[in-house]
């Protein structure tokens, strides 16, 4: 892989957050009702960052816990013979609530149907809304984010990939070419 360009700054990732916090809050009427659910990896640190920025506007702390996913995939049969599927665990509730998945980036789609099929298995939420701070586009099913902090379209030759200091050392938001060597 080839870096082609950074396409989101430390700030421009802050602002985008920081706005998409305002949208949750504003389409909710407030956020008594919300659980913020990351998925691992980077989607529990971004929902941790949406919760200090909900905490900021509405000086309301929002619960937030995280899933992983890895266990919901459909295309588990193909990784093993015998998948292990295991129950969610969140730190609250989710029955009545209005839970809010937060991921990295959106493309195929397939990761954010895993983790409403995780969510579901905790309980019945009033209703799940989708933030990503990326939407690349190319999706293969029938799901779109309720809060996106850019649209960035890709081809399929290319990746989005952000970078958070826990994982990566830096923060930003990189144009990647899968082709290159």
């Amino acid at each position: 892989m080839k870096l082609k360009a950074q396409l989101m700054d430390e700030q421009a990732m802050k602002r985008a957050l920081m706005r998409m916090a305002h949208e949750i809050a504003e389409k909710n009427k407030g956020v008594e009702n919300i659980r913020l659910v990351g998925i691992l990896r980077r989607g529990e640190t971004i929902a941790k960052i949406i919760r200090d920025d909900i905490l900021k506007i509405e000086e309301t702390s929002v619960p937030c816990g995280s899933i992983d996913i890895g266990f919901y995939r459909d295309d588990l049969t193909s990784l093993s013979e015998n998948p292990m599927v295991r129950s969610a665990q969140l730190p609250f509730d989710v029955n009545d609530k209005d839970i809010i998945l937060v991921d990295d980036v959106i493309f195929t789609g397939r990761t954010a149907r895993a983790a409403i099929e995780a969510v579901i298995r905790c309980g019945r939420p009033r209703t799940i809304q989708l933030a990503v701070l990326v939407d690349r586009g190319h999706r293969e099913l029938p799901i779109r984010a309720d809060y996106v902090g850019k649209n960035l379209p890709t081809s399929r030759s290319e990746m989005i990939e952000v970078r958070l200091p826990e994982y990566d050392g830096e923060t930003g938001v990189f144009l990647m070419d899968l082709n290159a060597g």
